[in-house]
Protein backbone atom coordinates (compact mmCIF):
# COMPACT_ATOMS: atom_id res chain seq x y z
CA UNK A 1 0.00 0.00 0.00
CA UNK A 2 1.02 3.32 -0.64
CA UNK A 3 1.52 6.33 1.13
CA UNK A 4 -2.02 8.22 -1.09
CA UNK A 5 -3.63 4.70 -0.49
CA UNK A 6 -2.91 5.24 3.43
CA UNK A 7 -3.60 8.30 3.27
CA UNK A 8 -7.14 7.98 1.49
CA UNK A 9 -7.79 5.08 4.43
CA UNK A 10 -7.09 7.50 7.35
CA UNK A 11 -9.33 10.02 5.49
CA UNK A 12 -12.15 7.16 5.59
CA UNK A 13 -11.78 6.29 8.86
CA UNK A 14 -11.48 10.03 9.96
CA UNK A 15 -15.26 10.49 8.61
CA UNK A 16 -16.70 7.15 10.15
CA UNK A 17 -15.62 8.29 13.24
CA UNK A 18 -17.31 11.69 12.81
CA UNK A 19 -20.50 10.36 11.25
CA UNK A 20 -21.12 8.34 13.71
CA UNK A 21 -20.35 4.32 11.75
CA UNK A 22 -23.24 1.94 12.90
CA UNK A 23 -20.91 -0.97 12.88
CA UNK A 24 -18.31 0.95 14.70
CA UNK A 25 -20.63 2.33 17.42
CA UNK A 26 -21.84 -1.35 17.87
CA UNK A 27 -18.37 -2.84 18.11
CA UNK A 28 -17.44 0.17 20.69
CA UNK A 29 -20.74 -0.35 22.70
CA UNK A 30 -20.13 -4.05 23.00
CA UNK A 31 -16.21 -3.68 24.65
CA UNK A 32 -17.22 -1.11 26.79
CA UNK A 33 -20.09 -3.38 28.24
CA UNK A 34 -17.52 -6.32 28.61
CA UNK A 35 -14.99 -4.48 29.76
CA UNK A 36 -16.84 -2.37 32.31
CA UNK A 37 -18.26 -5.80 33.74
CA UNK A 38 -15.10 -7.35 33.96
CA UNK A 39 -13.90 -4.44 35.85
CA UNK A 40 -16.43 -4.92 38.05
CA UNK A 41 -15.70 -8.26 38.96
CA UNK A 42 -12.68 -8.11 39.32
CA UNK A 43 -13.01 -5.41 41.52
CA UNK A 44 -14.87 -7.53 43.80
CA UNK A 45 -12.64 -9.90 44.26
CA UNK A 46 -9.34 -7.97 43.61
CA UNK A 47 -9.47 -5.21 45.92
CA UNK A 48 -10.84 -6.82 49.23
CA UNK A 49 -7.85 -9.65 48.19
CA UNK A 50 -5.41 -7.23 47.90
CA UNK A 51 -6.53 -4.97 51.43
CA UNK A 52 -6.84 -8.71 53.32
CA UNK A 53 -2.89 -9.19 52.11
CA UNK A 54 -1.95 -5.65 53.25
CA UNK A 55 -2.70 -5.79 56.60
CA UNK A 56 -2.89 -9.76 57.55
CA UNK A 57 0.35 -11.86 58.27
CA UNK A 58 -0.11 -15.14 57.84
CA UNK A 59 1.45 -18.71 56.90
CA UNK A 60 1.99 -18.56 52.99
CA UNK A 61 1.22 -15.18 52.43
CA UNK A 62 4.80 -14.31 50.99
CA UNK A 63 4.06 -17.02 48.29
CA UNK A 64 0.65 -15.28 47.61
CA UNK A 65 2.19 -12.24 47.07
CA UNK A 66 4.61 -13.50 44.63
CA UNK A 67 1.94 -15.79 43.00
CA UNK A 68 -0.47 -12.64 42.31
CA UNK A 69 2.94 -10.75 40.97
CA UNK A 70 3.55 -13.19 38.72
CA UNK A 71 -0.09 -13.21 37.72
CA UNK A 72 -0.03 -9.89 36.57
CA UNK A 73 2.12 -11.04 33.58
CA UNK A 74 0.00 -14.19 32.98
CA UNK A 75 -0.37 -14.64 28.75
CA UNK A 76 -3.67 -13.87 27.77
CA UNK A 77 -3.51 -16.85 25.21
CA UNK A 78 -2.56 -18.73 28.09
CA UNK A 79 -5.62 -17.59 29.95
CA UNK A 80 -7.32 -17.55 27.02
CA UNK A 81 -7.38 -21.19 26.24
CA UNK A 82 -7.62 -22.39 30.50
CA UNK A 83 -10.96 -20.58 29.78
CA UNK A 84 -11.55 -21.74 26.59
CA UNK A 85 -10.82 -25.64 27.81
CA UNK A 86 -13.15 -25.07 30.68
CA UNK A 87 -16.08 -24.10 28.69
CA UNK A 88 -16.22 -26.11 25.64
CA UNK A 89 -18.93 -29.12 25.45
CA UNK A 90 -15.93 -31.45 26.86
CA UNK A 91 -15.27 -29.48 29.46
CA UNK A 92 -16.85 -29.28 33.20
CA UNK A 93 -18.25 -25.75 32.27
CA UNK A 94 -19.31 -26.74 29.22
CA UNK A 95 -23.08 -27.25 30.05
CA UNK A 96 -23.23 -23.81 30.87
CA UNK A 97 -22.99 -22.98 26.65
CA UNK A 98 -21.01 -19.47 27.58
CA UNK A 99 -18.62 -20.54 24.99
CA UNK A 100 -18.51 -17.35 22.16
CA UNK A 101 -20.55 -15.12 23.95
CA UNK A 102 -19.89 -11.98 25.61
CA UNK A 103 -20.35 -13.93 28.78
CA UNK A 104 -16.95 -15.69 27.98
CA UNK A 105 -14.99 -12.67 27.44
CA UNK A 106 -16.13 -10.94 30.57
CA UNK A 107 -14.96 -14.07 32.42
CA UNK A 108 -11.74 -14.27 30.57
CA UNK A 109 -10.76 -10.23 30.83
CA UNK A 110 -11.82 -10.45 34.75
CA UNK A 111 -9.16 -13.78 35.13
CA UNK A 112 -6.84 -11.33 33.22
CA UNK A 113 -7.24 -8.05 35.67
CA UNK A 114 -7.85 -9.87 38.93
CA UNK A 115 -4.12 -10.19 40.11
CA UNK A 116 -3.81 -7.12 38.70
CA UNK A 117 -5.88 -5.56 40.63
CA UNK A 118 -4.86 -7.46 43.81
CA UNK A 119 -1.41 -6.72 43.61
CA UNK A 120 -1.68 -3.16 42.84
CA UNK A 121 -4.57 -2.32 45.77
CA UNK A 122 -1.97 -4.36 48.03
CA UNK A 123 1.23 -2.00 46.91
CA UNK A 124 -1.00 1.00 47.52
CA UNK A 125 -2.82 0.09 50.97
CA UNK A 126 0.01 -1.36 52.41
CA UNK A 127 1.35 1.59 53.23
CA UNK A 128 -1.92 3.55 54.06
CA UNK A 129 -1.64 0.59 56.78
CA UNK A 130 1.17 1.54 58.05
CA UNK A 131 -0.09 4.71 58.83
CA UNK A 132 -3.11 3.66 60.14
CA UNK A 133 -1.89 0.55 62.15
CA UNK A 134 -1.41 1.90 65.89
CA UNK A 135 -4.59 4.18 65.80
CA UNK A 136 -7.11 1.53 64.33
CA UNK A 137 -5.62 -1.22 66.99
CA UNK A 138 -6.54 1.58 69.33
CA UNK A 139 -9.62 1.39 68.56
CA UNK A 140 -9.82 -2.41 68.72
CA UNK A 141 -10.02 -2.93 65.07
CA UNK A 142 -7.62 -6.05 63.98
CA UNK A 143 -6.96 -6.86 60.75
CA UNK A 144 -10.38 -8.36 59.06
CA UNK A 145 -12.18 -5.12 60.55
CA UNK A 146 -9.31 -3.01 59.23
CA UNK A 147 -10.06 -4.23 55.85
CA UNK A 148 -13.64 -1.72 54.80
CA UNK A 149 -11.87 0.89 56.07
CA UNK A 150 -8.16 1.08 54.33
CA UNK A 151 -10.60 0.51 51.35
CA UNK A 152 -12.72 3.51 51.89
CA UNK A 153 -9.69 6.07 53.17
CA UNK A 154 -8.12 4.72 49.91
CA UNK A 155 -10.46 5.24 47.46
CA UNK A 156 -8.96 8.02 45.16
CA UNK A 157 -5.75 5.90 45.07
CA UNK A 158 -7.62 3.12 44.25
CA UNK A 159 -9.49 4.32 41.20
CA UNK A 160 -6.42 5.15 39.42
CA UNK A 161 -6.11 0.57 39.82
CA UNK A 162 -9.06 0.25 38.31
CA UNK A 163 -8.47 2.70 35.78
CA UNK A 164 -5.15 0.67 34.95
CA UNK A 165 -7.02 -2.56 35.23
CA UNK A 166 -9.96 -1.20 32.66
CA UNK A 167 -7.15 -0.27 30.36
CA UNK A 168 -5.48 -3.36 30.21
CA UNK A 169 -9.30 -5.37 29.64
CA UNK A 170 -10.09 -2.68 27.12
CA UNK A 171 -7.08 -3.52 24.99
CA UNK A 172 -6.98 -7.35 25.50
CA UNK A 173 -7.36 -9.36 22.27
CA UNK A 174 -5.50 -12.55 22.71
CA UNK A 175 -8.08 -14.26 25.14
CA UNK A 176 -10.93 -12.61 23.99
CA UNK A 177 -10.95 -14.01 20.92
CA UNK A 178 -10.16 -17.20 21.90
CA UNK A 179 -13.48 -17.67 24.01
CA UNK A 180 -15.75 -15.05 22.09
CA UNK A 181 -14.92 -16.10 18.45
CA UNK A 182 -15.00 -12.48 16.78
CA UNK A 183 -18.60 -13.21 15.68
CA UNK A 184 -19.88 -10.80 13.81
CA UNK A 185 -22.75 -8.58 15.99
CA UNK A 186 -22.20 -10.53 18.64
CA UNK A 187 -18.95 -10.79 20.13
CA UNK A 188 -16.77 -8.63 18.17
CA UNK A 189 -14.86 -5.93 20.05
CA UNK A 190 -12.63 -3.01 19.11
CA UNK A 191 -9.35 -5.72 19.26
CA UNK A 192 -10.59 -8.25 17.31
CA UNK A 193 -12.26 -6.41 14.87
CA UNK A 194 -9.09 -4.27 14.25
CA UNK A 195 -7.15 -7.66 13.80
CA UNK A 196 -9.73 -8.91 11.31
CA UNK A 197 -10.06 -6.07 9.39
CA UNK A 198 -6.74 -5.31 8.91
CA UNK A 199 -6.20 -8.44 7.70
CA UNK A 200 -9.34 -8.34 5.28
CA UNK A 201 -7.64 -4.94 3.84
CA UNK A 202 -10.69 -3.15 5.16
CA UNK A 203 -8.11 -0.32 6.65
CA UNK A 204 -10.81 2.27 6.91
CA UNK A 205 -12.96 1.03 9.73
CA UNK A 206 -9.43 -0.89 11.47
CA UNK A 207 -7.66 2.71 11.62
CA UNK A 208 -11.24 4.39 12.86
CA UNK A 209 -11.49 1.75 15.83
CA UNK A 210 -7.97 2.13 16.40
CA UNK A 211 -7.82 5.89 16.72
CA UNK A 212 -10.81 5.38 19.20
CA UNK A 213 -9.07 2.61 21.36
CA UNK A 214 -6.14 5.06 21.27
CA UNK A 215 -8.06 8.01 22.64
CA UNK A 216 -9.93 5.20 25.07
CA UNK A 217 -6.61 4.53 26.62
CA UNK A 218 -5.11 8.14 26.51
CA UNK A 219 -8.52 8.94 28.36
CA UNK A 220 -8.27 6.31 31.18
CA UNK A 221 -3.87 6.50 31.50
CA UNK A 222 -4.59 10.78 31.87
CA UNK A 223 -7.57 9.96 34.27
CA UNK A 224 -5.82 7.97 36.30
CA UNK A 225 -2.63 10.52 36.69
CA UNK A 226 -5.11 13.22 37.48
CA UNK A 227 -7.07 11.05 40.47
CA UNK A 228 -2.99 10.25 41.50
CA UNK A 229 -1.71 13.79 41.90
CA UNK A 230 -4.99 14.64 43.25
CA UNK A 231 -4.41 12.01 45.50
CA UNK A 232 -0.61 13.09 46.68
CA UNK A 233 -2.06 16.97 47.38
CA UNK A 234 -4.94 15.35 49.27
CA UNK A 235 -2.37 13.37 51.73
CA UNK A 236 0.06 16.35 51.32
Amino acid sequence: MDVQDLGSAFVAAMALVRHGDPDMLAILGLSLRVSLAALGIAALVGLPLGALLAVARFPGRRAVVVALNALMGLPPVVAGLMIYLLLSRSGPLGAWGLLFTPQAMVIAQAVLITPILAALSRQVLEALWEEYAETLRSFGAGPWRAVPTLLWDGRFALLTVLLAGFGRASAEVGAVILVGGNIEGATRTMTTAIALETSKGDLPLALALGLVLMVIVLGVNALAQLLRDAALRRAG
